[in-house]
């Protein structure tokens, strides 16, 4: 037999045992990677596969009043979730749970698309279930395969009182919202963030911290049981805050604001803490929580009363005479100006080729600077400021705290305006505008607009002599500063004066807010400010002293008419339920 020549060189060889090792070294190298080195991470990710992280909610910490009484608590309630790797048939099923909870099928794929975060991640698809339809879905539980409910904590409002543009609500987590995040890792979608008023400002207090647990699947991702070598860590709540709210005489304020457009606030002048605050129109704190229709988010969000707006501190309101006492500081700043010095009131005045009316057109007779407050004189303050230009009184307007947020605790704060020579020029032009702009603004209408939060804090100044704390809802250890006025005593007590002779003297516009109570000071200012949007608004600012305690009052009514005829006498009720609720109040 021949012997076939061997037609593989020697060379040829060598090159396919050396690929070979290559090989075997390549594959031991990475033997070597993925058992030693890399050991930590695919352990990591095989228990991923193995073990299911399932999360719990935390509930939100309570909102209380000043004295312990809960104005926000929770309430448990049922939320129905899908595991998506577990749930086949989708359609059958989503129509079972249509025709046991009542919500249609569409919606609840809505919800199942808009809260989907992974295959064995649970996935929300209705909430606020009642314990019969858990009932029925627990009979139907074998053609529900993949279908759990859980209880969650939900808002509940516990008291007689709305405050809801205080509290303010939250909302769910969804995909929009969780995208604008600051914080994304601590939030999963369907958790409840605050979305406005104190359930906002105070997130970070209120947030409870999610429980965890572990469980072990097999290779169906069905649940095993708990993994034992992984502890659960149980739900931490969050903080409960205490405000600075008295429900008393918040449920008063409401009561007495009830049908009625406007605003009242009432605080303590020195430490800034606010006992009540209406706005009204609002609305029914628990309007946010459970599920909220289409049509319901529509009727109120296009109300023409706008309840969802927040009037206290985000309405623009001309203030009227309420501000005569910036242009009496204002004058009593120069020392050349005298007090007592009279100016005569025939109804009018003329200012170049315009003529600018009192409201009392009659005329008020001859006027210094006392009875001018007290009788609401325009022209006095007309004759008197025209000597100043725009730039001092604003001055003054920006000294307690107008054109600038008062730093409340609430987010959404206006700045309202105070118009400048500057601001003038931008607005018309240099010579779009005259010097007559300054008489509009002296006595409070033109381009001047404040918020009644503004109004409060202006009004605390002028009750502790510019030494008044910022206003706040929430008890807290640290308060932003406030602006401080500097003046001389005796100018203080000018204005206290004449503050005081408004409430007490026969002609005194403010008197019907005087209850007459026996160690019950008043002292006030009334506002009747034009509106070009329709009729006149009606203010009353004043604060009350009785037994070394002191109280302001701020209110003002939308289209009502005069601040003596119709706000006035709303304050009068006001300063009696304060007095009444004393004891409250006073902890």
């Amino acid at each position: 037999m021949l012997k076939a020549d061997n037609l593989v060189s020697y060379h040829q060889y060598l090159v396919a045992i050396g690929f070979t090792w290559l090989l075997i070294f390549i594959l031991l190298g990475r033997y070597f990677q993925i058992q030693i080195l890399g050991f930590d991470r695919y352990a990591k990710k095989a228990n991923t596969n193995r073990i299911r992280k399932i999360t719990t909610t935390a509930p939100r910490g309570l909102i209380l009043d000043r004295n312990g009484q809960i104005l926000v608590d929770n309430l448990p309630t049922y939320v129905l979730t899908a595991i998506p790797g577990e749930l086949s048939k989708k359609s059958e099923k989503f129509g079972i749970i249509s025709k046991i909870i009542g919500l249609d099928s569409v919606t609840v794929s809505k919800n199942y698309k808009k809260y989907y975060r992974g295959r064995f991640i649970p996935t929300r698809l209705a909430k606020d279930l009642t314990f019969n339809q858990i009932s029925k879905l627990e009979e139907h539980k074998l053609d529900l395969e993949g279908v759990y409910y859980e209880q969650v904590p939900e808002r509940y409002f516990p008291s007689n009182v709305n405050a809801s543009h205080i509290l303010g609500y939250v909302k769910e987590v969804d995909k929009p919202i969780r995208k604008i995040l600051n914080k994304k890792g601590e939030y999963e979608l369907g958790d409840l963030i605050g979305w406005n008023g104190l359930e906002k400002k105070y997130e970070s207090f209120l947030k409870g911290k999610r429980g965890t647990y572990f469980y072990e699947v097999d290779a169906y991702g069905r649940e095993v049981g708990l993994v034992s070598d992984l502890p659960p860590q149980n739900p931490v709540p969050g903080q409960n805050i205490v405000t600075t709210l008295d429900i008393q005489i918040q449920h008063t304020l409401e009561t007495l604001m009830n049908g009625k457009r406007g605003v009242v606030l009432v605080g303590d002048p020195v430490s800034g803490e606010i006992l009540g605050a209406v706005s009204t129109p609002d609305y029914k704190p628990d309007l946010f929580t459970g599920l909220m229709l289409e049509k319901e988010w529509n009727n109120i969000l296009y109300d023409p009363d706008k309840p969802l707006i927040n009037r206290f501190n985000q309405g623009l309101y001309p203030p009227g005479s309420i501000v005569k006492m910036i242009t009496a500081i204002t004058l009593l700043k120069n020392s050349n100006f005298d007090p007592l010095a009279f100016q005569q009131c025939d109804g009018s005045f003329q200012f170049g080729d315009r003529i600018f009316g009192c409201w009392w057109d009659q005329g008020h007779g001859q006027m210094d600077l006392n009875s001018a407050m007290l009788n609401s004189c325009d022209v006095y303050f007309y004759k008197t400021i025209q000597f100043y230009d725009l730039d001092k009184l604003s001055e003054t307007f920006r000294e307690f705290g107008f054109g600038q947020p008062t730093k409340i605790d609430i987010d959404g704060e206006s700045n309202g305006i105070v118009p400048t020579i500057a601001f003038m020029n931008n607005r018309y032009g240099r010579y779009g505008w005259s010097r007559g702009a300054l008489l509009n603004i002296c006595i409070g209408q033109g381009e001047l607009l404040v918020t009644p939060m503004q109004v409060l804090n202006y009004l605390n100044l002028l009750a502790t002599h510019g030494k008044a704390n910022v206003p706040h809802f929430v008890m807290v250890d640290k308060l932003p500063v406030n602006v401080h006025p500097t003046m001389l005593q005796e100018n203080w007590d000018k204005i206290t004066f004449g503050m005081r002779e408004v409430i007490v003297n026969k002609k005194g516009t403010g008197r019907s807010a005087n209850p007459n109570i026996p160690g019950l000071k008043i002292f006030g200012k009334t506002g009747t400010a034009e509106n070009p949007h329709g009729d006149n608004h009606a203010w009353f600012i004043g604060w009350a002293e009785y037994q070394h305690e002191k109280y302001s009052v701020v209110v003002l009514m939308e289209n009502s008419g005069s601040g003596g005829t119709v706000a006035a006498p709303l304050a009068k009720k006001v300063f009696v339920s304060i007095i009444e609720n004393r004891d409250f109040v006073s902890k």
